[in-house]
């Protein structure tokens, strides 16, 4: 089993960072093979809206994001984690998610039944954490990513969210229960699936 995890941070070693890597290692307890991408050591330019993947489920926007879409098509367990901003994912997580347009294209234009209904089901889990303790605050990031992991059939499998978590290892300050939760959704995730 594949696990990918998504490292939507700016800030590397940051909260979302370190919640994201106890849950591979809980993924990894359960015998997964574990997979890490760093958003920021990627080139993605945002989508064109240029309709060039309509016709044919490609990109047509040649950079990183060519090696980014194999991973998300042979994971089995997708994790993406981002800090919220402005009530949203963060603009790295951003550009991955504006840039599965070809993918949506791909499954909803074009058909292809790789990604239809009797293509192979995976699981899609969001981590994230936000500064405000706004009740709304995870909304709109969780809205967007549900809609990001349907482009390659991941079934939205929940989510790790914290509220109040801002400066770097405030998670582990504020919230130090957080560790084990993030493992054992690590873990549940390859056991369930």
């Amino acid at each position: 089993m594949k696990v990918l995890g998504i490292f939507g941070s700016p800030r590397k070693g940051g909260n979302t960072d370190i919640l994201l890597e106890e849950t591979l290692k809980g993924s990894q307890e359960e015998g997964a093979e574990v997979d890490r991408i760093f958003l920021t050591d990627y080139v993605i330019t945002p989508c064109k809206e240029c309709h060039g993947c309509d016709q044919t489920g490609q990109c047509v926007i040649l950079d990183d994001m060519q090696k980014i879409y194999p991973k998300l098509l042979e994971s089995d367990i997708i994790i993406l984690a981002s800090p919220i901003f402005f009530y949203g994912v963060t603009a790295w997580a951003k550009a991955l998610i504006d840039r599965s347009q070809a993918l949506w294209a791909k499954k909803y234009l074009l058909k292809d039944p790789s990604l239809g209904k009797e293509g192979r089901k995976k699981k899609g889990f969001f981590i994230s954490v936000g500064a405000t303790k706004g009740p709304r605050v995870f909304e709109g990031a969780i809205l967007t990513v549900k809609y990001f992991f349907d482009t390659f059939n991941a079934e939205y499998a929940g989510e790790l969210v914290f509220r109040g978590v801002d400066g770097k290892g405030d998670i582990l300050l504020k919230h130090p229960e957080t560790l084990k939760q993030a493992f054992e959704a690590g873990r549940k995730l390859v056991k369930d699936r």
